[in-house]
């Protein structure tokens, strides 16, 4: 089965039934919800869209060491959609987007769910079955009290968030709405807030600001105790405005996160209304490990030579 936003072929669109609950990517088209804010804070229309496409695809060619999918427009939309259907812009995003991968390729070599199991066995991880009152995905880290700091690296953490915005991509409602995470750092300890270093600091902060074709509308931090501050001071240098403006401490006041999402969105544990179940991390485990074939499809592509020569230089060092 082809899937327009897939770059490799299911037999089947991948989901993991929860009880009564169906889990699964929405790779549908647009709803008409996400076509108003698309048109609204985007500019797509159909004939911006294709002059779009056409224009990128030309910017591209241009690039010889990099190896991208030109026949796939709805690749070339997760990328445009980001930045408003300004193709310089889009351009110099896929740039930024492989040339991480490249820096930091000792978190990106032949990444997929198959090969990151520990991550989603701590169930430390997860996206919320529902979208928030603006049609955005909600990211959950829980890095105080669940988190088993010497069973489950910072490393492993960042792979998996990985893993979770790559699958966000493909789905276009994610796409043009975007995405909110929230760090619950409730219990945080001072040998866990000895994890976070200066490196592993500015590789999240440059990631978010520059590498990650995805909207991040808001980064809100709940129940930290005094010790966070030592965290924070790490990523608070670094930070550019647009995202530390986007950046909101909730401490435990939960009418100040319902400002930004509603209740009717989040789950009984934080006070909100949502009855659906949690998701554990072995669940989201199983249905990724569906896409295991599209995260294969993924890493074909980019800065490939590079890639490869690091790729054989880490196995002549075995």
């Amino acid at each position: 089965m082809r899937v327009p936003t897939m770059l490799s072929e299911v037999d089947e669109l991948p989901s993991v039934q929860l009880g009564d609950y169906i889990l699964r990517f929405e790779l549908e088209d647009l709803t008409p919800f996400g076509r108003e804010v698309a048109l609204r804070e985007l500019r797509e229309t159909p004939e911006i869209r294709d002059k779009a496409i056409a224009e990128l695809r030309e910017l591209l060619k241009a690039q010889d060491d990099l190896v991208v999918p030109l026949d796939n427009e709805d690749w070339m939309v997760r990328f445009l959609r980001p930045c408003k259907y300004y193709p310089k812009s889009a351009y110099e995003l896929i740039q930024r987007y492989y040339q991480f991968k490249v820096k930091h390729w000792d978190m990106y070599l032949d990444l997929s769910p198959s090969r990151e199991v520990n991550i989603f066995k701590q169930n430390i991880l997860a996206v919320f079955p529902n979208r928030d009152q603006l049609g955005r995905r909600i990211l959950l880290l829980e890095l105080g009290k669940p988190w088993k700091h010497k069973e489950v690296s910072l490393d492993e953490v960042f792979k998996g968030s990985v893993l979770f915005l790559e699958a966000a991509m493909l789905e276009p409602e994610t796409q043009v709405h975007g995405a909110v995470v929230i760090f619950d750092m409730d219990g945080l300890t001072m040998q866990q807030a000895w994890q976070f270093t200066p490196p592993f600091a500015k590789r999240i902060v440059d990631w978010l600001q520059d590498a990650v074709p995805l909207r991040i509308k808001g980064i809100h931090i709940i129940n930290q105790p005094k010790i966070f501050n030592i965290v924070f001071a790490l990523f608070k240098p670094i930070l550019r405005e647009k995202l530390r403006n986007r950046i909101v401490f909730h401490g435990s006041d939960r009418e100040s996160l319902y400002k930004h999402i509603l209740k009717e969105c989040l789950p009984q544990c934080y006070g909100g209304t949502v009855d659906a179940p949690r998701v554990q991390g072995e669940q989201w485990y199983e249905l990724l490990l569906k896409c295991d074939g599209e995260y294969t499809a993924i890493n074909k592509y980019g800065y490939v030579r590079q890639m490869d020569e690091i790729r054989i230089k880490k196995s002549k060092k075995k």
